[in-house]
């Protein structure tokens, strides 16, 4: 890790023994930790503990010892399932309605000492964020900054970068009408035996969907 990555890895292991996350560990098991970045431009250290006798699984090593979790740690296979449940289990009284969500979903938290991030928090949104889309009353949409890596795609030159783009593009298939039809001269070139020629038909399906990738109300 560079010197400013240890310096605040330094701090977050203390603000986790603090505050009762994680103990000192000499589990024979150990990960390495490392920091991803989030969108606030913070840094949050990554390292699956479904009973007791699992934490030792949960040990990573960083410069300054050992450690394990004792709680659901960021990144683990389970943790959305739990997370899932945890959250039914909080709200389940107001999962089906839809007036005084907020009060309702706010006493529930209290009552549960469920706690959020207030810098996570917004209130009176039009629209949302979800993973690879934008939520709004008008419908599903595609995030903006996920179009630019179908944009700057460049013409594929062998069947590899064909499929990756394909793979790409047809994530949102949905948005996109006939996109089997369009994507049809591409498909063929990578089937088994066939000879890689990029004609016309290629190029204009290639175009075609990089320009209603841009078309992203569902």
């Amino acid at each position: 890790m560079a010197p400013d990555e240890l310096k605040e890895l330094k701090i977050q292991l203390q603000e986790q023994l603090d505050k009762g996350f994680i103990r000192p560990s000499s589990s024979p098991w150990g990960c390495p930790a490392l920091f991803v970045e989030k969108k606030d431009r913070g840094d949050r250290a990554i390292i699956d503990k479904n009973r007791e006798e699992d934490i030792p699984k949960t040990a990573f090593s960083t410069g300054y010892g050992l450690y394990e979790y004792l709680v659901m740690s960021f990144g683990l296979t389970n943790a959305p399932a739990f997370f899932m449940y945890m959250m039914n289990s909080v709200f389940m009284n107001e999962l089906d309605k839809t007036r005084r969500t907020f009060a309702g979903s706010t006493h529930s938290a209290k009552r549960t000492q469920a706690l959020c991030q207030v810098q996570q928090v917004r209130f009176r949104l039009k629209e949302v964020g979800f993973p690879g889309h934008i939520l709004s009353k008008k419908g599903v949409a595609v995030d903006p900054s996920k179009v630019k890596d179908v944009l700057n795609r460049k013409q594929p030159e062998t069947v590899t970068k064909i499929r990756s783009f394909l793979g790409l593009a047809g994530y949102y298939r949905r948005f996109i009408k006939d996109f089997s039809k369009i994507a049809k001269p591409m498909t063929s070139l990578t089937k088994k035996n066939a000879k890689f020629v990029w004609g016309p038909k290629c190029e204009d399906g290639f175009r075609e969907l990089k320009k209603l990738r841009q078309r992203h109300r569902c």
